[in-house]
């Protein structure tokens, strides 16, 4: 028991609302113990959060509170039950003893500070051995060299910023267009740095000591060029890096327990992989107890010892990675083991947790008599249907054509006005699309993938290059062709908690294009017809009248779905439209698009960063890496025969989870 880190007992969180008390966690118990990797799986909603935020003394009190149970910690080599700290002492604890990387880095972080900056005053606030000169030092010192430099010395003051002011303007004149333009920083950033270059080396031991020891945990998490990385802003960097910067916070006081809340969700297969390594190897570096919380086993089996199952804030089942993986025992366990899209054969559907569990009226699970390996075996399509489908698909003419299409951002512009470098985000980029046809578009962020789907709907203006739609000239159209494209072609984005108005209620948001686009004769008519377009999608008639905010991730989804297909178009981009939802709502949305496919006779431009999704969805794929085409081929032979390199790193990055 001296190894033990972490022990929750029997604990229960219950959140307080208009409509009763809601239990988010009910009775959980789990141990951390010293250099282990805790798993913590689960959808949306089943309690992993909320457990790990009690742990760390988040829970906002209230509406939330700690009905029962023991949280113990071990704080300075004792273990202490910490659900009745006080506010001030967890601060004491938080960062030293335990820490914790949360899910979306872009909220975690500052906008107005530099990555380097929040790291610093982390290690200034938590860092015993720097407390001796910390921030308030630092500003005393500042406050008295200013009343010193005021009362004493007026004219020498005066003098020094007027030298200042004269250095500045020179410097502006003469050396920025010689030095800096020639290294290619632009006028904004010289100008800051020339004003602010004088008072850069002010700074105390501590804060030295600090950024010391931010950028060695920069190097150590992995960011290419760690001193541009700590005068960034959050915005000015990837997703990726973002992440890796709160692991570099989380991990700045050397804490004993770390907790990553979904800490890869929506990032590229390949980052992703990078950040699992990078948590891997600074856990044995430092010998932390980590608790990972995912809602994907596959992402689990690469990394952790044991993993506990949650839902509806129970553990329904706990066990070593080995014996969870490939002797599950909850049908909820094989549900989320079976959602993921396999590699090796393709499948007519992807199975979902209603094959193997079902709620009956009481809202207690029921076990089905399904089993995974003959549910997969009735589910494997035959690569003679497929074969038989490309031959009918691909002797069609194409429903849409591309070619040599460009599309340039301008980076720097001279003195008059004219661009002089260009981001190239799609760089001389053709294929076809045939009617029917899903054809998937896959990459890492930044690759130009949603800029190439936006420049086909003419959200984005193309530079150079042709597309043509049912034989029309998409990128000279005027208005009234454009608006009948409009209605033609649609798209679902990825993020469908900001692409519905919140004010607006769902039934008004999917007949609002109806209206704009004379789909039917009156409102009575749209609105029956969104009712059967609900049913359809997986949703109920009495939703028609509800806001955006009272569904689940994987239900605005749909809602996003049924609006697209309201117009009937004839070709749907689906914009990494399951990337943000767990692996069995992803499942079940990928389900519905296929069924509707089949059903309105759409045709899809399906785009993601996660070759499994991609592979799964797609009769043919193209690869996009940094503006251009990689490859292009069927779904299986991208996957079982990859010509580049690029391609094969994507295919290698993919959680494989464990095979017997």
């Amino acid at each position: 028991m001296s190894d033990l880190l972490l022990h929750i007992e029997n604990l229960t969180t219950t959140f307080t609302t208009e409509s009763g008390k809601t239990t988010a966690v009910d009775n959980v118990s789990l141990k951390l113990e010293k250099g282990k990797i805790l798993g913590v799986v689960g959808e949306s909603g089943s309690g992993k959060s909320v457990t790990s935020l009690s742990a760390m003394g988040l829970i906002p009190s209230p509406p939330g509170k700690i009905e029962n149970g023991n949280i113990w910690l071990r704080v300075k080599g004792e273990m202490r039950n910490v659900v009745n700290f006080t506010q001030r002492q967890f601060q004491a604890i938080r960062g030293n003893e335990i820490a914790m990387i949360f899910q979306e880095p872009m909220t975690s972080l500052n906008p107005v500070y530099t990555c380097g900056e929040q790291v610093v005053e982390s290690i200034l606030r938590h860092d015993k051995q720097l407390a001796s000169q910390s921030l308030i030092v630092f500003w005393a010192e500042k406050l008295l060299k200013t009343i010193v430099n005021l009362t004493i010395k007026p004219v020498v003051n005066v003098l020094i910023i007027m030298i200042n002011v004269a250095l500045f303007v020179l410097k502006l004149l003469f050396v920025y267009p010689i030095f800096y333009r020639s290294k290619g920083e632009r006028f904004s950033e010289a100008s800051k740095r020339l004003v602010l270059q004088p008072f850069a080396g002010y700074r105390t031991k501590a804060e030295k000591r600090a950024e010391e020891k931010t950028l060695e945990l920069f190097k150590k998490v992995m960011l290419p060029r760690p001193s541009k990385i700590f005068s960034s802003y959050p915005h000015q960097i990837s997703g990726g890096q973002k992440q890796r910067v709160m692991i570099a916070m989380a991990l700045s006081c050397n804490p004993q327990v770390l907790i990553a809340d979904e800490p890869t969700t929506a990032l590229d297969v390949t980052v992703q992989k990078t950040i699992l390594d990078i948590i891997k190897d600074l856990q044995k570096e430092f010998e932390m107890g980590v608790v990972f919380i995912t809602h994907d086993l596959a992402v689990i089996a690469e990394l952790a010892d044991e993993i506990a199952v949650m839902y509806k804030g129970k553990i329904v089942e706990q066990g070593s990675v080995r014996d969870v993986f490939l002797k599950p025992k909850h049908p909820y366990t094989k549900g989320l083991l079976a959602c993921r899209p396999p590699l090796d054969i393709r499948l007519s559907e992807l199975p979902t947790r209603k094959y193997f569990v079902h709620e009956n009226e009481q809202g207690v699970l029921v076990q089905t008599s399904k089993n995974i390996e003959e549910l997969i075996e009735e589910l494997k399509v035959d690569e003679s249907e497929i074969k038989m489908k490309h031959e009918i698909l691909y002797a069609a003419d194409p429903l849409i054509r591309v070619e040599g299409l460009k599309t340039h951002f301008p980076m720097e512009k001279n003195v008059f006005g004219k661009p002089t470098d260009f981001v190239k985000a799609v760089d001389d980029v053709s294929f076809n699309v045939y009617p029917g046809e899903t054809l998937g578009l896959v990459g890492e962020s930044g690759c130009g993938k949603t800029t190439l789907g936006r420049t086909l709907l003419r959200l984005v203006e193309a530079t150079g290059g042709q597309v043509s739609f049912g034989g029309l000239d998409v990128l000279n159209m005027k208005k009234e062709e454009s608006r009948k494209l409009r209605k033609d072609v649609q798209i679902i984005f990825q993020d469908p908690y900001s692409s519905l108005n919140p004010r607006m209620r769902i039934g008004e948001a999917i007949m609002e294009p109806m209206r704009v686009h004379g789909i039917c004769d009156n409102d009575f008519q749209r609105k029956q017809e969104v009712m059967e377009l609900l049913v359809r999608v997986g949703l109920k008639e009495e939703h028609f009248d509800r806001y955006p905010h009272e569904f689940s991730g994987g239900q605005r989804q749909r809602i996003c779905i049924a609006r697209s297909i309201a117009l009937k178009p004839k070709f749907v981009i689906c914009d990494e439209s399951v990337s943000a939802l767990d692996v069995s709502v992803q499942a079940d949305v990928l389900n519905l698009l296929n069924e509707l496919r089949n059903e309105f006779g759409l045709t899809y431009l399906f785009i993601s960063h996660d070759l499994s999704v991609v592979k799964f969805m797609s009769d043919r794929i193209i690869v996009m890496n940094k503006g251009k085409i990689e490859e292009v081929g069927t779904a299986d032979e991208i996957y079982k025969n990859p010509k580049s390199l690029y391609t094969q790193s994507l295919i290698e990055a993919i959680p494989k989870g464990i095979v017997a």
